[in-house]
């Protein structure tokens, strides 16, 4: 499991972003956006922490690992 502090997620929008550009690339993967503290937490066996960071920068967001 992996959690990445996304400080600019602050909507669904955002959340919806986010959860789609990720399953875009592992269709697989168990995504939880929490606004409350602005985390994104994946369950990927396809894809590493470089991938999703990659994932969330396409959406739009920068994150940083946890």
């Amino acid at each position: 499991m992996a959690k990445f502090s996304v400080p600019e997620m602050s909507c669904g929008h955002c959340t919806s972003a986010i959860e789609k550009q990720i399953k875009a690339a592992d269709a697989a993967a168990s995504v939880n956006c929490n606004l409350d503290d602005r985390t994104v937490t994946v369950e990927s066996s396809a894809l590493d922490n470089a991938a999703l960071l990659a994932a969330i920068k396409e959406a739009g967001y920068e994150a940083t690992a946890l």
